[in-house]
This record gives structure tokens, C-alpha cells and sequence, in this order.
């Protein structure tokens, strides 16, 4: 029987009524909504469905929205009674990965994801630092470009590794700078500046993950139920201690996105089912390879297809 691993979106996914639909017609759905707006203490959920879209893409409102988002569309999967072989989430996206996996409540995720947006927006003032993709260049060369950069004394490293042929890089706003025009040099095809709040995934980020580990103290983290693959290391982590660490190394680690969808085919994934709104996660997983399965799931129709395609073809659910 084919292996399905559940995958979960990140940052830049967001947008104004996403899981709406859901919420009005779907009572499991609405109530992951409702206990977002009660853990925050505030009405994340009016934000999502009818808010400001500058507003909803702050870094410490996109997180806990998307968090939340993901998991009202995972509830009607569970309902359904089917389990993922694996799960794994790009960036932000590892939260969901680890509330489906039963590694953490999603009242303790959505809390947490709030506070690591509120660290991230506080560690690099706005305009001090950037991310930019880098196109048609692979990993090793532009790691010899920021290296040279960041010894030069303007600290930028790789952030995402997406996919062949897209790297995001992450650092101080010059080192951003000179990092693309330098890989544009060196065969690069295009750089592009992401419209990002800071710079996410680099050493920039340690002030950040030293508060999120205070924050992760508090949150009672179980092993988990399937196993997750870790952003930072691309492998599996399904121990409690292991995924705290990884945790906190992650806000200032490189993703390993090309690296997980890698091993999951090695672990015999071939059906890719992306929860949250957005296709990004579909696209990247088929520039890795063209062969497998993917699904994206957003709202109630998306959600009844996937649900029909498990049934029918790989006999995922009850």
C-alpha cells in the first residue's frame, strides 16, 4: 500500500478568508477556530476571515493564522479516521506537522507560534535585515558566495533550500545584497527579494530561538504519534527532548525542504497531501520529482476530493 505524508505550509501562504468556508459549515473546523481565539485572547479568527491583509501577513499574526488554518482542514481528515504515515511542515509549517502527529496540543502550538512571531519581528529591527530567492544555482556554489560575504564581514547564509534550483538566503540587508548580485555573477539565473518582515533562518535569529526555548518550557511536548521529519536535520524525530531542540535550532537553521521530501520518498512516501491554504508545497514537491502524487487541500471541496481519492485508490480511510 502506497505511504501518504501530510504536509504543511508556511509563511507567505496566508490570505484573507481562507478557512471561512470552513468554519461556517463544519463544526469540527470552527471549533480549532474558536479555541485560537480563546487561547490568544483575542479574534484571530475575524482577522483571518474578514481582517487587513498588511495586518494578517505580521509575522506574529500570519503564523498562529496559518497554524490555525491548517489544523481546522486536518480535523475533517481525522473525522474521517485517517492517520498519515508521516508528516512534515515547511518553516512555521512544523508546528502543524507536530499538533497532527500528537506531539503537542494545538492550544499550546497556536500560543507558541504567536510568541515565536512576536520574538522573530523583535530580533532584527525592520530594513536591518533581508531574505532573497536565488534561481538556477545549486547548493555548494552559493554557499562558497555567502560565505565569502559573511567573512567579508556582512553576515548571509542559505535559509530554504526549497528545491533544485531555488535557495532562499537570509542575512543582514547588505550581505542579502551582495550575496545575490555576487551568485548573479556566478551563474545564477535571477535573485529575487522576498517580501519578508526579517531575516528568518539565519544566525540574526538566536536572540529570537533563545526566548522561544523559555516559551517551549512551558508547553507539554509528548513523542509523537507518527514521525515527523525534522526541518534542520531532514530526518525523523519523533522523541520529545529531540523535537524541543530542533525547535529552537530551526529559527536560525536552513529548511531542508528538498532534503525532506527526499527522504520521505526514501521512507516510501509516493502520495503527498498538502493541508493548508495554497499550493506552494505541491509545486516544490513536484520539482523534486515529477512522479508523485500530490494533493493540496484548502477548503470543503478540496478536502471531499482528497478524502475520495484516499478512499478509492489507496484505501487511507475507513
Amino acid at each position: 500500500m502506497s505511504k501518504v505524508a501530510f504536509l504543511f505550509p508556511g509563511q507567505g501562504s496566508q490570505f484573507i478568508g481562507m478557512g471561512k468556508e470552513l468554519y461556517e459549515r463544519e463544526s469540527v473546523s470552527k471549533r480549532i477556530f474558536d479555541e485560537a481565539d480563546e487561547a490568544l485572547e483575542t479574534k484571530l479568527s475575524s482577522l483571518i476571515f474578514e481582517g487587513d491583509a498588511e495586518e494578517l501577513t505580521l509575522t506574529y499574526n500570519a503564523q498562529p493564522a496559518l497554524l490555525t488554518t491548517s489544523i481546522a482542514i486536518l480535523e475533517k481528515f481525522k473525522e474521517a479516521g485517517i492517520t498519515p504515515d508521516f508528516t512534515a511542515g515547511h518553516s512555521l509549517g512544523e508546528y502543524s506537522a507536530l499538533v497532527a502527529a500528537g506531539a503537542i496540543s494545538f492550544k499550546d502550538a497556536v500560543y507558541a507560534v504567536r510568541k515565536r512571531g512576536e520574538f522573530m519581528n523583535e530580533a532584527v529591527p525592520a530594513g536591518e535585515g533581508a531574505m532573497a530567492a536565488i534561481l538556477g544555482m545549486d547548493a555548494e556554489a552559493l554557499q562558497q558566495v555567502t560565505d565569502k560575504v559573511t567573512e567579508e564581514g556582512n553576515l548571509v547564509q542559505l535559509a530554504n533550500l526549497n528545491c533544485p534550483g531555488q535557495i532562499v538566503i537570509s542575512g543582514t540587508a547588505k550581505g542579502v545584497e551582495l550575496a545575490s548580485e555576487q551568485a548573479k555573477e556566478n551563474g545564477a539565473k535571477r535573485s529575487i527579494p522576498l517580501e519578508v518582515s526579517g531575516p528568518f533562518h539565519s544566525e540574526l535569529m538566536k536572540p529570537a530561538a533563545e526566548k522561544l526555548a523559555e516559551v517551549l518550557d512551558a508547553c507539554e511536548l509528548k513523542d509523537t504519534n507518527v514521525p515527523v521529519i525534522s526541518n534542520v536535520s531532514a530526518d525523523v524525530m519523533t522523541e520529545k527532548e529531540d523535537i524541543k531542540a530542533k525547535l529552537i535550532e530551526q529559527l536560525y537553521s536552513p529548511v531542508r525542504f528538498e532534503e525532506t521530501i527526499n527522504k520521505l520518498i526514501d521512507e516510501g512516501v509516493t502520495v503527498f497531501i498538502e493541508i493548508g491554504p495554497g499550493k506552494v508545497l505541491s509545486g516544490l514537491v513536484k520539482k523534486v520529482n515529477r512522479r508523485l502524487k500530490t494533493i493540496a487541500v484548502s477548503d470543503p471541496e478540496t478536502i471531499e476530493l482528497a478524502l475520495q481519492t484516499l478512499k478509492e485508490e489507496y484505501g487511507n480511510a475507513e
